[in-house]
This record gives structure tokens, sequence and C-alpha cells, in this order.
């Protein structure tokens, strides 16, 4: 897949695979017709931009849900602890700068709806129906299943729930997405899709 923006997609910081984003891409593009999009984990905008280009090519809209103080492992002393995005002053990480940098860059701003908050207070009164969830937030098992627990009842039949960083193999990573992956499939709600790389698609019955 030949996919073009209006900023160079790969100089944003994140995690995300260019298979994974393509495949959002390709993902949202079809699930953007049934509903808007909703993505929990937007960090620096990577993502963001792979999603809202499919929205906006179907004028629909993306809901980027993140605190924007970065998970666990983003924190000082922690392994992905990036000091560029660490606020000196508050003594917090704050990247919501840089994601709103990112999105202005690549010309989306009418297509993205950032609701900057913890998972579950964005949802605590959401009740709009969603074409498609991706779900990359905080890997504690807590976090990962809030997130799970508060988007994935708003997916229309036929939607899309998209969960990255899955590791069937604990030795290769953390476990939480791949168990609320398994969740879902054990709900009977949801049928398997496809794996790309770390992301697990699957398509709501």
């Amino acid at each position: 897949m030949n996919l073009e923006f209006p900023t160079d997609i790969h100089s944003i910081k994140g995690f995300l695979a260019p298979s994974e984003g393509e495949a959002l891409y390709r993902l949202a593009a079809k699930a953007s017709a049934l509903g808007p999009c909703l993505e929990v984990g937007s960090y620096c905008g990577k993502s963001t931009i792979y999603l809202a280009t499919a929205c906006k090519q179907k004028n629909s809209l993306l809901f980027a849900v993140d605190h924007h103080r970065g998970s666990e492992e983003h924190q000082r002393g922690e392994e992905y602890h990036d000091p560029d995005l660490f606020d000196a002053a508050a003594q917090l990480v704050d990247s919501f700068g840089v994601f709103r940098t990112n999105i202005r860059a690549a010309q989306l701003e009418n297509w993205v709806v950032p609701l900057v908050a913890p998972s579950a207070v964005a949802a605590r009164h959401w009740s709009t129906p969603l074409g498609m969830v991706f779900i990359d937030g905080g890997h504690s098992s807590e976090a990962a299943m809030t997130d799970y627990r508060c988007w994935s009842r708003h997916i229309v039949t036929g939607g899309i729930l998209a969960i990255h960083d899955i590791f069937p193999n604990p030795a290769d990573g953390g476990q939480a997405p791949y168990e609320i992956y398994r969740l879902a499939l054990a709900s009977a709600q949801f049928e398997p899709l496809e794996m790309v790389d770390t992301l697990g698609v699957l398509r709501r019955l």
C-alpha cells in the first residue's frame, strides 16, 4: 500500500509498525461507513494520522482518547521514557502539544476530535455508536481491561475492534492486550478477522 501524507509519518514518535498503520487505514476506510472511529492511546499521533486520513476520505470523524500523561512505561526511569515529552515545570509527561502539532501538520484538525482525559472518564457518558475502536492505551491489566469494557460495547454490528501489542508468547511482550483479545473472543460477540504483526483485528457480530 502506497499511502502519502502531508507530513513524514515515519518521523513521528510512536511504536506502530508501517504494516500495522496501513492495516488501520484500510480497516478505518471501511468501518467509518458504519459510524465514527475511536482510538484509545494517541501518544504523538502516528496511529491517529493513519486512522483519521481514512476517516477524512469518508467524511467521518476520529475520536482520539488519551490523557497525554504517558502510560506506565513512559514515566521517568522506565524503559520508554522520552525526556523530550517531559514537562519539567509540572514534573509530568505531556505529549499533547506534540500530538496537536502533528495533527495540524497532517492537515487533519477537522477530522480528529481529541478527548484529553483518562479512558474511563471520556467514556462515562458516551452514547455514540462506533464503526471502529482501536485500543492501544496502557498495558497494565487494569488499564487494558478498562479500555475494553468502556469502549467495545459501543461498536456497532459489523464494526471493528483492533487491539495493538498482542503477544501470545509471554517472552515476547506484556500479556494485557492479549488478555482482552481473548476476552473479546470468549464473549461470543466478536469473531477474528486477521493478525497484522502485533495488531489483532476482530469484527462485532
